[in-house]
């Protein structure tokens, strides 16, 4: 990734990727008849200053691609990003990304650009992804003025969608990590908790498939009337 990121910049410097105008853009991809089996997915993961997305900020981001219905490990993203002024007292323990780490980072405009560049459009699935939306939708329109919308789809509710009866001991990352017998080498470091959530929605699109469900639009609108239902039980 690091050489990857490398090359990019080299050239973007050059002139050979161009701003990120929207011609340059490349544009979020709509659920429709995408095969599980074959489509590409970014499963992604962010730390962040805090927990509110109207005074925190992002410092690292990492991700890896679903391809062809497998983990693509050659295929992944883990920067952290060059933010020396943000104050980072309160959650450092957390992430363990201290000062040092973020006056070495990435510059964050080109860090953000290779991450639309490396997304490619395609949809994005996140452990209770409104959180990983709200600030990256907050950042990428800060830094680059980006407003463009993405698929998003929330791992929590698929994994519980298709397995309904499933005995957790709770709904967070860990639990279901649990159930499943999964080992997360690094919890609150973006790229292993992106690998975690990555191997978690395999489980779920595998029972997905078992369950008759092919399509990318099927898998969209099957979570959209799961929301539904809970919103119902809520009122």
């Amino acid at each position: 990734m690091l050489e990857q990121i490398r090359q990019w910049i080299e050239r973007r410097r050059k002139g050979l990727t161009g701003k990120m105008a929207p011609e340059n853009t490349p544009n979020p991809k709509s659920p429709g008849d995408q095969l599980l089996s074959e489509c590409r997915l970014i499963v992604l993961d962010l730390e962040t200053t805090g927990l509110h997305p109207n005074k925190d900020e992002v410092i690292a981001v990492g991700a890896v691609a679903i391809n062809g219905g497998a983990i693509d490990l050659s295929d992944q993203f883990d920067l952290v990003l060059r933010r020396p002024e943000l104050d980072i007292t309160k959650t450092v323990l957390i992430h363990g990304i201290g000062t040092e780490a973020l006056t070495q980072g990435h510059e964050t405009e080109d860090a953000l650009l290779f991450l639309l560049e490396w997304m490619n459009g395609d949809p994005v699935l996140a452990y209770h992804s409104a959180f990983d939306q709200k600030f990256l939708e907050k950042t990428l329109k800060a830094e680059l003025g980006y407003t463009q919308n993405h698929t998003w789809m929330d791992v929590a509710d698929i994994l519980p969608a298709f397995f309904p009866d499933a005995l957790t001991d709770g709904k967070g990352l860990d639990n279901w990590a649990d159930h499943f017998g999964l080992e997360v080498s690094a919890r609150h470091h973006a790229a292993s908790d992106a690998l975690a959530t990555a191997e978690l929605t395999l489980i779920a699109m595998n029972k997905a498939h078992k369950n008759g469900l092919k399509t990318l639009r099927e898998l969209h609108d099957k979570l959209r009337y799961q929301r539904r239902l809970k919103n119902i039980h809520r009122m």
